[in-house]
């Protein structure tokens, strides 16, 4: 591995810690306005998948490329759909029901 990589595997490493201490200490009446900002990061990730999934294509190997570029894009989809599905059960939880007295 390259001075590089380490840093980067070091990067990745420190900000899980930090990441996974952080949504730890999260107060349960913030987690769905967080959920929601999470959500959008997705939307991130997913684009970053299909700009590696298009770079991979011009490579050596362009099949493998193809099989982990798509699972990227899959993974990431499902994830930011699925967060806005829970998201939009979690306010419907907290919304008020209109009474049907006249």
């Amino acid at each position: 591995m390259t001075l590089l990589q380490w840093i980067l595997l070091g990067v990745f490493a420190a900000a899980t810690i930090a990441g996974y201490r952080l949504i730890n200490q999260v107060p349960s009446l913030l987690h769905t306005p967080l959920m929601s900002g999470m959500n959008a990061l997705s939307g991130v990730t997913l684009l970053g998948a299909l700009l590696a999934a298009a770079i991979a294509f011009s490579g050596t190997r362009p099949a493998l490329a193809g099989a982990a570029g798509a699972l990227a894009i899959i993974v990431a989809m499902i994830n930011l759909v699925g967060g806005f599905c829970v998201t939009d059960r979690m306010l419907k939880m907290f919304s008020r029901k209109e009474s049907h007295r006249e």
